[in-house]
């Protein structure tokens, strides 16, 4: 006797798995499983909700922990400490991410750089991000950088309250930070103290705001394409 899920008496694996996936099918709503405002873009408000990363404890494996000595080594004989220019270590994903307060940005960028146990000799960009949710650090700006000597790389993340937009430019020590800082500028509204010509790059020159801000209105700026309109985002429906 057999059925669509018994053969000889025993139910058959494969039939047994199938009717398990179909009971763990969500349904979803919206773009991203959003079931608010039916907005496909991802960007009606959507807020993706992940725990912080908390910092880590060492050992933290791989060469981070040299790369955390060595620059230690370097800022004792300069004067300064560890604990004063790096507040945060987190290894997240395989990677090392410093956070570094504003005021000490520079010198720990040209520590990495000149250092020859660490030799970070390529900054590889400068990417914007907006949290409005975190209150007095609101802006973030993270330096990916490359060590070609040694095969290694680290990230340097620096924060400033949209009160006060200001990040020391890196464009002494950097150089192709030039331009990475523009753009950042341009999108974010991050002011990076002492850039030969901080000016728009992407956006007209009389562009007014920065367009990826997450407090920045969507819509309102007429697109068509071959006589198409284009609606905002919040007045596009939701596909099924």
């Amino acid at each position: 006797m057999t059925s669509d899920n018994v053969t000889d008496g025993q139910p058959d694996p494969a039939a047994v798995a199938g009717e398990h996936r179909l009971s763990q099918q969500v349904e979803r709503t919206g773009m991203f499983g959003t079931g608010t405002t039916g907005d496909t873009s991802g960007y009606g408000g959507l807020r993706v909700r992940r725990p912080d990363r908390p910092a880590t404890p060492r050992p933290y494996g791989s060469y981070f922990d040299e790369v955390a000595d060595e620059l230690a080594a370097g800022l004792e004989r300069s004067g300064g400490t560890f604990p004063e220019a790096v507040s945060q270590v987190v290894i997240d994903r395989g990677e090392l991410t410093l956070h570094v307060p504003r005021e000490h940005l520079v010198a720990v960028a040209r520590l990495l750089r000149d250092e020859p146990s660490l030799a970070f000799e390529m900054c590889l960009g400068v990417s914007g991000v907006h949290y409005p949710w975190d209150t007095g650090h609101e802006l973030h700006a993270v330096y990916p950088l490359l060590s070609i000597t040694h095969n290694r790389r680290v990230r340097l993340e620096v924060t400033a309250p949209d009160a006060d937009p200001r990040i020391p430019s890196l464009v002494e020590v950097y150089p192709t930070c030039d331009w990475h800082e523009r753009e950042t500028w341009d999108f974010f509204g991050v002011v990076f103290e002492g850039h030969p010509a901080l000016t728009r790059i992407e956006m007209p020159d009389d562009w007014k705001g920065h367009p990826q801000r997450k407090d920045y209105p969507l819509g309102g700026i007429p697109v068509e394409y071959r006589g198409a309109t284009i609606p905002p985002p919040e007045d596009r429906r939701s596909y099924s």
